[in-house]
C-alpha cells in the first residue's frame, strides 16, 4: 500500500534511489559513521522521527492539492479546507524529546534526523535553534559537512544531496533542491526565513539561564511572537532539552496543552512528549511501566558504555535537583529541594467543630489567615491563595486552603467567606503587592486584623529560612481523609505538598509564598502584630554565611531600621 509519505516524496524529492537504503535515521547515521553504538533509547527517537517524517510527508500533500485546486479555479480559502480534508492525518507534528546528555539524543534528533529527513524531502527549509547562534551553528555545520563529504566523489556513499555553489556561511545554506538549513540563537530573528521544520535543541544554556524568569519569558514570547508564526502550514516542529525548570520553555508548551485541553478548545498544539530517564523510577503496583521496559531502579543502556558502577558514582556525585533535571527529564526532585517531602507532620483528627451558625471553631488555638494574591484574573495567572492556620505552642496546623484562579472580585469575596467560616482568625496577612494592596485597601475598614506584609528578600529566601521550622516538625499537614472530611472546606493537600516539593523548580509557587509569609508571622517575626513581617531567627542569605555569624547583628538592624514600622 502507498503511503502519503511516498506519494509526497516521489513528487518533491527526486533523490529516490537511496531512500530505502535507510528507513531511520539511526541506519543512516551507522552507515555514515559505524562506531555510533544503537541502543534502545535511540530506537525509541528514530521511531518518533519516522512519525516526524510522515507529518511532513501529510503537509507536502496537502500542499501539493492545494496547488491542483487552485489552478483548476477552486477558491484558495476553499482549497485549503479541501486539501485538509482530503488528505488524512499522519504522524506527528509536535514532540519534546528529554534524555540524559552525551547519549546521542541531539546527534540523532539536530544532526542525522535533519540530514535523513533532508534526503526524503530535499526541499525542506530547515530552522535549528539553540541558546545561542554558536551552538546551532555547530549542528549546521556538522550536516553542512555531511552532504559535502558524502558526494559519492571519494568514496562510495552518496547522499545525493547538492549545495548551492559559492555558499560560505555555515549557518545558512541552500540545496540546489531549494532546502537548506538556517540556525540561529534563541530570540533571533526569523522574518523572511518561511520554515518547514523546525527543532529547538537546548534552548536553555545551563541552570542559571533556567532559574532566569525573565529569560525564561523571553524564550516563550520568542516562540510565540517569532518561531511559531514563520511555520509552514502543519510544519513539525521537534524540541530537545534538559528540564530544568517546569516554566522552561518545554514546561510552558505542555502547560500550555493542558489549558487549551482544559478549556475545551478544538485546535491546539498537542505535544508528544518523551522521557527517557537513566535510571527506571516507577510503582508496578500502581500499574506505572518504564518506556525501556527495564525493572524499577535499572538504568539504560548507554550510548557511551557507561556501566552501572559508573551510573551509581554518578548519580552519588550529583546533588538530587542536577540528577533529578540532567539524568531524570524532571525539572525537581521528588524528595524536594528547599522543603524535603518526609519532612512534613500529618495529622489524622479533626481539629474543629462546626456551630451552629456554620462556621468552624478551633478551640485552644491561635487562628491566622495568609492570602497571597495573584496580579491578574486570565486563565495562565498565578494562583490565589488563602490559608487557615491554627496554632498551638510551638506547632502550627493548615487546616483550610482556597487555591484558584480569581479575579480581583473574587478574591474579595473569598476572604469574606473564609473569615465568615473562620470568625476566630484574628489576623488576616495579606500580602502588599499584586493585587493585595488593593484588597487591603477595599476591606480594612469592614474586616478587622487586616496585617499587610511586605515580602522579605525572594520566594526562595523566605522559604529557605522557613525550612527550619518544617524540618524539625513543628508544622502539620492534614491527611488527605481529613482535608476531605467536610465538603465547604475540602482542599487537595496532595497538590499542596507536591508544590512545595517542585520549589523552586515548579510552575508554580503560589502555595509556598503564602505559607512562607504564615511561618514568618507565626514564628520568626519580631511582633506577631507589627505591620510588617520582620525575620529575627537565622536569615539564610549566602552573603551572611560566607561573613560568619558576626554579620548577622549589624545585618538585622539594618532589616529593622528599613522595614520596621513602630
Amino acid at each position: 500500500m502507498t503511503t502519503w509519505w511516498q506519494v509526497a516524496a516521489d513528487d518533491f524529492d527526486p533523490v529516490v534511489r537511496l531512500r530505502d537504503e535507510d528507513p531511520t535515521p539511526g541506519h543512516l547515521a551507522q552507515r555514515l559513521d559505524p562506531a555510533i553504538v544503537q541502543t534502545p533509547a535511540l530506537d525509541i527517537i528514530d521511531r518518533d522521527l519516522v512519525q516526524i517524517r510522515d507529518a511532513i510527508a501529510v503537509m507536502y500533500a496537502r500542499r501539493a492539492r492545494f496547488a491542483e485546486l487552485v489552478r483548476k479555479g477552486v477558491d484558495q480559502e476553499m482549497a485549503t479546507e479541501r486539501a485538509a480534508s482530503e488528505i488524512a492525518d499522519a504522524g506527528n507534528d509536535r514532540l519534546i524529546v528529554s534524555m540524559p546528555p552525551q547519549e546521542g539524543k541531539s546527534s540523532r534528533i539536530t544532526r542525522y534526523g535533519v540530514l535523513w529527513l533532508l534526503r526524503q524531502f530535499p526541499s525542506l527549509r530547515v530552522g535549528i535553534v539553540s541558546y545561542d547562534g554558536d551552538n546551532a551553528g555547530q549542528f549546521s555545520y556538522l550536516v553542512r559537512a555531511d552532504i559535502e563529504l558524502y558526494n559519492g566523489r571519494d568514496n562510495d556513499i552518496d547522499l545525493g544531496l547538492r549545495l548551492v555553489v559559492g555558499q560560505k556561511a555555515m549557518t545558512r545554506w541552500k540545496l540546489t533542491t531549494d532546502g537548506g538549513v538556517y540556525a540561529i540563537g534563541i530570540g533571533g530573528g526569523l522574518a523572511g526565513r518561511p520554515l518547514d521544520y523546525l527543532v529547538i535543541d537546548d534552548p536553555i544554556k545551563d541552570i542559571r539561564d533556567a532559574d532566569s524568569i525573565l529569560l525564561s519569558s523571553q524564550a516563550w514570547e520568542w516562540w510565540q511572537t517569532v518561531a511559531r508564526p514563520r511555520l509552514a502550514p502543519w510544519a513539525p516542529v521537534v524540541q530537545v532539552s534538559t528540564r530544568w525548570h517546569e516554566a522552561d520553555l518545554a514546561g510552558r508548551m505542555i502547560a500550555k496543552q493542558k489549558e487549551d485541553e482544559s478549556a475545551g478548545l478544538a485546535h491546539f498544539d498537542r505535544w508528544r512528549v518523551i522521557n527517557i530517564p537513566a535510571q527506571a523510577e516507577y510503582n508496578p503496583e500502581k500499574g506505572e511501566t518504564d518506556i525501556l521496559g527495564r525493572a524499577p531502579g535499572e538504568f539504560m543502556v548507554s550510548a557511551r558504555g557507561r556501566t552501572t558502577d559508573q551510573w551509581m558514582a554518578t548519580k552519588a556525585a550529583t546533588a538530587p535537583r542536577f540528577w533529578t533535571a540532567l539524568f531524570q527529564g524532571k525539572p525537581s526532585p521528588d524528595v524536594g529541594d528547599i522543603w524535603l517531602r518526609e519532612w512534613w507532620r500529618r495529622y489524622d483528627t479533626v481539629l474543629w467543630t462546626q456551630a451552629a451558625d456554620g462556621s468552624y471553631r478551633l478551640d485552644g488555638y491561635e487562628v491566622t489567615e495568609s492570602w497571597d494574591c495573584a496580579f491578574r484574573d486570565t486563565k495562565s495567572s498565578d494562583y490565589v491563595v488563602g490559608q487557615v492556620w491554627a496554632k498551638r505552642g510551638a506547632d502550627s496546623f493548615l487546616i483550610y486552603q482556597v487555591w484558584a484562579r480569581l479575579s480581583f472580585t473574587n478574591t474579595i469575596e473569598a476572604i469574606r467567606r473564609v473569615t465568615r467560616l473562620f470568625p476566630q482568625a484574628r489576623r488576616k496577612i495579606i500580602e502588599a503587592k499584586a493585587n493585595g494592596d488593593a484588597v487591603i485597601d477595599s476591606l480594612k475598614h469592614e474586616i478587622g486584623g487586616i496585617v499587610p506584609a511586605q515580602p522579605y528578600q525572594s520566594k526562595s529566601a523566605r522559604a529557605i529560612a522557613a525550612s527550619p521550622y518544617v524540618r524539625a516538625g513543628n508544622i502539620y499537614l492534614p491527611t488527605s481523609r481529613v482535608a476531605t472530611t467536610q465538603q465547604e472546606i475540602a482542599w487537595d493537600v496532595e497538590a499542596f505538598v507536591q508544590e512545595c516539593t517542585s520549589f523552586p523548580n515548579g510552575a508554580h509557587d503560589d502555595q509556598v509564598d503564602a505559607t512562607s509569609q504564615y511561618i514568618f508571622a507565626a514564628h520568626l517575626s519580631v511582633s506577631g502584630e507589627s505591620s510588617i513581617l520582620v525575620p529575627t531567627g537565622r536569615i539564610p542569605l549566602s552573603s551572611v554565611k560566607r561573613q560568619g555569624q558576626q554579620a548577622l547583628a549589624p545585618f538585622q538592624r539594618r532589616i529593622n531600621d528599613r522595614y520596621l514600622r513602630r
